[in-house]
């Protein structure tokens, strides 16, 4: 039965470098397809969660060496397809998946910079081109983090100043068992990474797998607080595939993904999801992931986005 205040998912994450999902070896056709389909049913942002990682990268950039071959301009594509059908794009950077976990910040730093300015150089007149996404996750004041959003979110808007949307995660259960922070552990740290960062960071969408469904809401009104403090805009990261599987990684229980988007929307500006294509399209790999399609569907009332396909 359809909901007609229900809180509706407006933004996904992109990811084609294919660091721990596969790859659905969608082409440009595809992808059209999927874009056209965020437009009916009221996606107006999509974030690429890495433009290059290691030595992958969605576009031919000059800045990152010893690159695997680069066949197509994805970048370019997915920049294209945003413009055609009225959607904002955030732009992801590069996350070396080396130097800052060794401690190296300044050299992640640096490969940012020269990064940034070549996707400035190529795209920044680019009327979709509308946001950065800083890629390197975190879910503590740890791993010199504020170094990295200071000095890469702050050479982002140098370059184009436009807003800079981050998406950490709770330390949460799910992932670090024993060793998982308590509520105020994660609020403590939170506070002080967002008072050091604030002037280069405009929006925080937490990812909201990592801890178990009845702390989600006490977690979302706790950062949700830090964010009013501090001056930082809320979303919420809907995670729209499963943890609590002992695989990586399958489509989401419907009934448990309705939980977290209506405890994100009593809290969130946005609700954005980690990833439509994978997850939730109709189009996807998954065939789970068209029977979830066919739940938010008729939640939100897309009867006749259904009945279209």
């Amino acid at each position: 039965m359809a909901h007609p205040t229900a809180p509706r998912i407006t933004g996904t994450f992109l990811d084609e470098i294919t660091h721990d999902i596969p790859s659905q070896n969608w082409g440009v056709e595809e992808w059209r397809r999927e874009f056209r389909l965020y437009r009916a049913i009221g996606i107006d942002t999509v974030i690429i969660i890495r433009a290059g990682y290691q030595n992958k990268c969605i576009f031919p950039a000059r800045s990152l060496p010893d690159l695997l071959p680069v066949y197509e301009d994805l970048a370019k594509v997915f920049l294209d397809l945003a413009e055609e059908n009225g959607l904002s794009l955030y732009f992801g950077t590069y996350d070396s998946g080396f130097h800052w976990h060794r401690g190296s910040w300044w050299r992640e730093v640096e490969i940012n910079r020269r990064f940034v300015d070549e996707v400035v150089e190529r795209y920044g007149s680019h009327p979709a081109f509308r946001g950065w996404y800083l890629c390197h996750e975190t879910s503590r004041n740890s791993s010199s983090i504020v170094e990295l959003f200071r000095r890469i979110g702050g050479h982002c808007k140098a370059a184009k100043d436009l807003p800079v949307l981050i998406s950490p995660f709770p330390e949460g259960d799910k992932q670090f068992g024993a060793g998982a922070f308590r509520l105020e552990d994660s609020l403590d740290h939170w506070d002080r990474i967002f008072a050091e960062t604030r002037d280069v960071i405009d929006v925080c969408a937490f990812q909201d797998g990592q801890i178990h469904y009845q702390q989600l809401p006490a977690f979302l009104k706790g950062i949700a607080d830090l964010g009013q403090r501090h001056g930082i805009r809320i979303w919420s990261n809907l995670e729209t595939f499963d943890r609590d599987m002992p695989i990586k990684f399958p489509p989401a229980d419907w009934r448990y993904l309705r939980f977290k988007m209506e405890a994100a929307a009593t809290v969130a500006e946005k609700i954005i999801t980690f990833e439509f294509p994978h997850f939730v399209s109709p189009y996807s790999c998954y065939p789970a992931a068209r029977n979830l399609f066919r739940r938010y569907c008729e939640y939100c009332g897309f009867q006749d986005v259904l009945a279209g396909l």
